[in-house]
């Protein structure tokens, strides 16, 4: 909340509303009671090139839950969809829509973020993977070596 109480930012919380919608729990939620104003921000990290596709599956998303917000609290609302390659790439439309978010920000960190948590995840995987694959070489080299009769002989 801010410091004069009139902006709230709420972080994966369903939207309250009269009549049951599927997807009511974007990423973050700005409320601003001064402008009437409620901002849904989903965020996506993609994997693949299709980032412009994503934006607006995203935003059709939440049309229904956009449409009863504005119904019941009388404010306007939109969604910002925030969609970037796991390498850095961004569609052109995404300064536009971070346009509409309030605050100092600056593209080159989401992107420095987005390859740094690529990063990130691909050293827990390549990590596990390394893991797993010699785990189960000593232990194939283990069973192979000892047979019944000298796991018998050990334990006496």
């Amino acid at each position: 909340m801010s410091h004069d109480g009139k902006v709230t930012i709420l972080w994966n919380q369903k939207v309250r509303t009269a009549s049951t919608i599927p997807n009511n729990k974007p990423d973050i939620i700005i409320s601003d009671k001064k402008q009437g104003t409620r901002l849904l921000i989903d965020i996506s990290i993609r994997g693949d090139r299709n980032v412009i596709k994503k934006e607006a599956e995203k935003i059709f998303k939440y049309k229904d839950i956009i449409t009863e917000i504005q119904r019941m609290w009388n404010v306007k609302a939109r969604v910002i969809s925030v969609v970037t390659w796991a390498t850095g790439t961004i569609s052109t439309s995404l300064r536009q829509y971070l346009s509409n978010i309030p605050g100092k920000y600056e593209i080159k960190e989401l992107q420095t973020t987005a390859i740094l948590g690529t990063a990130h995840i691909l050293r827990e995987v390549l990590m596990e993977m390394y893991i797993t694959y010699f785990t189960g070489e000593i232990t194939l080299h283990v069973a192979q070596i000892v047979n019944t009769e000298q796991l018998q002989h050990c334990v006496q």
